[in-house]
């Protein structure tokens, strides 16, 4: 009988254990590392935008020909300027070398009307010149601030081209038949700006852009014989002066940017 009632109470005793064990919640299992989602900067791009430019140009004048050829008429040298608006496109390809760094190479195209004054000062005559055009090839690397916002530098070569200058007389605002002639001159840029992503695969982009295009030595020329008259001004040697020029062009611009193949990828941190 007692053996019964001894058996009677561990089975009992084991059901109700069984039950509370039930009723316990389970323990969660270990989680590894959490997968982040981030982008891959790796691919070619298009770009187009707007943007404004300013140049200066050192200039003095000298003899152009004659005994005193290559020598200086306006010795001090003076800075001219101009200003104005700039379309550009282009494209590149960048690649992502790690997870903070992108480098790559580029090509783009300006259109301009960056328009300022040219000055002769030997016979007091000035003209407008334009720079209408220039593009640009280079590199650029950067550093990835947040895995969509991109602060870079760049720099290469770069090449533009000015129209040429109708000359006036300072004096009375009359045209006359000198002009210089147009140009097209190569040089270096370098710049930096910032790039960040707003929709997948699209991207807005602000550069300053700074570009040295060395000296050219403009001719200050007319149609006609070694004496041009001009009527209400007076009588000058042709051609009257050789004008030294040095433009430096320094630019703004805000682009929209398009990436193939943009899209996340997954990386461990």
């Amino acid at each position: 009988m007692n053996k019964l009632l001894t058996a009677a109470a561990l089975a009992a005793f084991a059901t109700v254990g069984t039950a509370n064990a039930a009723d316990l919640p389970m323990k969660a299992a270990p989680m590894g590392p959490i997968a982040a989602p981030t982008y891959g900067w790796t691919g070619f791009y298009l770009n187009a935008g707007f943007g404004y430019g300013m140049w200066t140009a050192d200039t003095t004048t000298i003899f152009p020909t004659g005994p005193l050829a290559g020598t200086c008429i306006l010795c001090v040298t003076q800075t001219q300027g101009g200003r104005g608006w700039l379309g550009t496109v282009g494209g590149g390809f960048d690649w992502q070398f790690s997870d903070r760094i992108v480098a790559g190479a580029f090509l783009d195209t300006d259109f301009s009307r960056i328009r300022g004054t040219i000055q002769d000062q030997g016979p007091f005559f000035a003209g407008r010149i334009t720079e209408t055009w220039s593009w640009a090839a280079g590199g650029r690397i950067g550093w990835l601030v947040t895995p969509q916002i991109l602060s870079y530098f760049n720099g290469g070569f770069t090449q533009t081209h000015f129209d040429g200058a109708a000359m006036q007389d300072t004096f009375t605002g009359i045209t006359t038949p000198f002009v210089t002639p147009a140009f097209t001159k190569s040089g270096f840029f370098i710049g930096g700006g910032m790039e960040a992503m707003f929709a997948p695969g699209w991207f807005w982009r602000s550069e300053y852009r700074y570009a040295d295009y060395g000296t050219v030595n403009l001719s200050d020329t007319a149609p006609g014989g070694p004496v041009v008259v001009v009527p209400g001004v007076g009588a000058f040697a042709n051609p009257q002066s050789t004008i030294t020029f040095h433009p430096i062009v320094q630019t703004i611009r805000s682009e929209i940017v398009y990436k193939f193949n943009w899209g996340p990828v997954v990386a461990k941190y």
